[in-house]
């Protein structure tokens, strides 16, 4: 199963209904099948713009992220199910992608930049791509009449 990061803006509410709103939307992912990873509270602020949402304009909202572990089909009815939820203000879900393993050792940073093999790599593409010097039977190396 992927990983998803769900994240949601709650309307402005008290404690205990961000909490029941909060329990609702985790037994809905757990409820499918899903695994929950992490719940990260990013505070109450202020919105960038008012929002119109379920006949009500937000100003100000509740922000959180959560990631899971659900099954790919499972997404449009998790969408579904936030959209039609009162107390959800904005919700999107989107697919996290592991990190890319970079192996890197301090000896080959440290070398001058003419040693690394990145550099190496690169020169050599460089040349590959240079343009060829002009050698006619004149001797010169370069077009005389070129402006």
């Amino acid at each position: 199963m992927p990983t998803y990061e769900l994240s949601v803006i709650l309307r402005q509410m008290t404690r205990p209904e961000i909490v029941s709103t909060l329990k609702r939307t985790a037994e809905t992912i757990l409820n499918n099948g899903g695994i929950i990873r992490k719940l990260e509270n990013l505070g109450t602020r202020e919105l960038p713009h008012k929002m119109s949402e379920h006949g009500m304009v937000h100003r100000h909202g509740s922000y959180f992220l959560v990631q899971f572990d659900s099954a790919t089909h499972l997404i449009e009815d998790f969408n579904e199910e936030f959209g039609r939820d009162v107390d959800i203000v904005r919700s999107s879900i989107f697919k996290t992608q592991n990190p890319e393993f970079i192996r890197c050792t301090l000896h080959e940073e440290l070398l001058p930049p003419a040693y690394r093999k990145e550099v190496i790599e690169m020169m050599k593409l460089a040349q590959r791509k240079a343009k060829p010097k002009y050698r006619q039977q004149s001797g010169l190396d370069y077009y005389p009449f070129q402006k």
